[in-house]
């Protein structure tokens, strides 16, 4: 059963996506976080820029709500670029693809979001216009079938996937740029939490900023949501001013605690201990137990959890940590825990 979350890196509604898009960076100067990709952006944009160039093909690949479609946005408007955005579920039929393609101008970029769904018919129709900037269209059927060479103009494509491992080889071997997004600590949260803040004019204390990074798990789109729910709990239940003890009070209402953990989150973690005696226990039993699929654990659940140290996979399954026992305040019988290194 997939269920909405409020700390979900994916977006909610199209709302929110409107949202979203009004605190979203335009340039690169303005984007906070993920520093040494930056540098390496910078350094590729003007290089293009410079020899009067489409930039390379740019793979983005991370967890979701890190700004891998925001990225999209700011290198088109770096290169001073029209951006056409689709999705990899949405191209079905190579007709769809081939009036995007041939409608794209010179340094126009084609973003395409969840690229690891695409069927395997787009993908070798993509592989010419990629390489060779051209698409072959077959007209006809059997004896009367002929081929039409269409060139394209110098585009650039722009991929982003939360499963960089699903990409076929050869598609990914087509990218000359490929980034990870990783986790923002806290820090960088913060600043984006304060600046989020003044574009909405809500006045938010240090405090309080902090307070909703620490909770926002190292998510952009994470701390944008909570800062929403917390200024909405400012206005009904406040004067308006986001201070620490309204910030604590409404993420508690949301049922977040302090290091970003929600229900789910805490079942999830007791399932192992309580069920599995803190495991190791395979993901399809945990999925029946929760009742919940077991993509929704592995994508929504999970990495953050092993980002923190509170979950470890093993050979054997899931098992979760000594930190993890201590934040729950659960205490696992030792003698009955196996060895987490043993074959």
């Amino acid at each position: 059963m997939s269920r909405e979350r409020i700390i979900s890196g994916e977006a909610s509604s199209p709302e929110e996506e409107s949202f979203i898009l009004s605190l979203r960076p335009k340039l690169l100067n303005e984007y906070i976080g993920q520093r040494k990709l930056k540098d390496k952006l910078k350094v590729s944009l003007e290089a293009a820029k410079r020899r009067n160039e489409a930039c390379e093909h740019i793979l983005f690949y991370g967890p979701p709500g890190l700004g891998k479609t925001t990225l999209a946005h700011i290198i088109a408007n770096e290169m001073k670029s029209r951006l056409v955005a689709t999705s990899g579920p949405s191209l079905s039929r190579t007709g769809d693809l081939m009036g995007i393609l041939t409608n794209l101008g010179e340094k126009d970029i084609l973003f395409i979001d969840e690229i690891h769904r695409l069927s395997p018919t787009i993908e070798e129709f993509i592989y010419p216009a990629m390489e060779d900037f051209k698409v072959d269209f077959v007209v006809d059927k059997g004896a009367f079938a002929k081929v039409i060479n269409i060139p394209l103009k110098r585009f650039t494509l722009i991929g982003a996937t939360t499963r960089a491992g699903l990409l076929s080889p050869p598609l990914r071997d087509r990218f000359g740029l490929y980034y990870h997004i990783d986790f923002y600590p806290a820090d960088e949260l913060k600043e984006i939490v304060i600046r989020s803040a003044k574009l909405l004019e809500v006045a938010i204390s240090d405090d309080s900023a902090n307070e909703i990074s620490l909770r926002s798990r190292g998510t952009p789109r994470v701390a944008n949501r909570l800062l929403r729910r917390v200024r909405d709990f400012a206005t009904v239940k406040g004067d308006g001013h986001i201070d620490l003890d309204i910030a604590q009070k409404a993420l508690s209402a949301e049922g977040i605690d302090t290091i970003g953990l929600d229900n789910l989150d805490r079942k999830f973690l007791k399932v192992i201990i309580d069920y599995y005696q803190g495991g190791p226990v395979g993901i399809e039993a945990l999925g029946a137990t929760l009742n919940e699929e077991i993509d929704t654990l592995v994508d929504m659940v999970e990495p953050y959890l092993l980002k923190i140290g509170f979950l470890q996979r093993t050979r054997r399954g899931r098992m979760v940590s000594n930190d993890a026992c201590k934040h729950l305040g659960v205490q696992l019988d030792q003698e009955n825990q196996p060895n987490l290194f043993e074959e």
